[in-house]
């Protein structure tokens, strides 16, 4: 059974039906296709959109994902506390479950494309143009960003991933804009810890940093943490910012190696991600 949670219109209703047809058809795009994630642009009746496919686990998962909000339900309430916040994401068209046995077996986002942004990652890419790789146009970039992720985390709100891929970056007449993507992550307190602000930093330095040199990534957290007076307590920070990505990069890469091993050995690697509690 197919529930449409939201659609702004009947037609939206009906695209929302047809998902999975439509991520059959030659008209879907895919950009990502990542362990339950399937995700891409589609066209339909002369109408561009973005289609995310969010697979469920077991049974019990499911059970359980219905009870506390499927990543439809999610992505749903945290666009509009996003919009709510001042805070810029792509505009939600429709989200629907697909309902089995009591359980959410898959959940399904239909979104404006953003077809004229780049996630974080891409926008600074110096391979691109010769403007990226500008020191000015770079650094203008970098403080926009870190001032927009600080301004989030001091409206009390995180993301349970944010990695470059969830930022997409526009640049306008009017500025540059940034958009916050992957909706069904993010989570709001009344007041949030460092540990969640510090958990978003590192997850956006491991993954912008191949993009940036080590310059840029200390330059970003500076501009975040710019409201600090103190520039000793400043350093110590960014110090032990630093130090856990090392500790993030050594553990992602033992987890790596450990699955390719059992990989080399027919074990199957999600059941071994799973036992790890990857």
């Amino acid at each position: 059974m197919l529930v449409v949670v939201y659609a702004q219109s009947e037609r939206w209703r009906s695209f929302a039906e047809r998902a999975d047809d439509l991520i059959a058809s030659e008209r879907f795009q895919a950009v990502k296709n990542e362990g339950r994630t399937l995700a891409g642009f589609c066209e339909s009746e002369g109408i561009r959109f973005f289609l995310k496919r969010f697979e469920g686990g077991s049974w019990v998962e499911g059970v359980i994902r219905r009870a506390r909000g499927s990543p439809a339900a999610r992505s749903l309430i945290n666009a509009r506390l996003l919009g709510r916040e001042g805070f810029l994401c792509p505009e939600i068209y429709a989200a629907s479950d697909r309902i089995e046995a009591g359980a959410v077996r898959a959940s399904y986002l239909l979104t404006e494309p953003l077809s004229a942004a780049m996630t974080f990652s891409r926008f600074i890419d110096r391979r691109i143009d010769h403007k990226r790789r500008e020191p000015v146009w770079r650094r203008r970039v970098l403080e926009v960003v870190a001032q927009e992720v600080k301004r989030l985390h001091d409206s009390g709100i995180a993301s349970a991933d944010l990695q470059e891929t969830n930022l997409m970056l526009e640049e306008s007449d009017h500025g540059l804009k940034v958009y916050f993507v992957d909706l069904d992550g993010f989570r709001q307190n009344a007041r949030l810890s460092w540990a969640d602000r510090a958990r978003n930093l590192v997850q956006l330095d491991r993954s912008v940093g191949r993009f940036s040199t080590r310059a840029e990534r200390l330059r970003f957290l500076y501009a975040y943490l710019n409201q600090l007076p103190d520039r000793f307590r400043r350093r110590e920070i960014v110090r032990g910012l630093l130090e856990s990505r090392r500790r993030k990069d050594a553990e992602y890469s033992r987890r790596r190696t450990l699955r390719q091993s059992r990989k080399t050995r027919g074990v199957d690697p999600q059941r071994s991600s799973r036992s790890e509690g990857a």
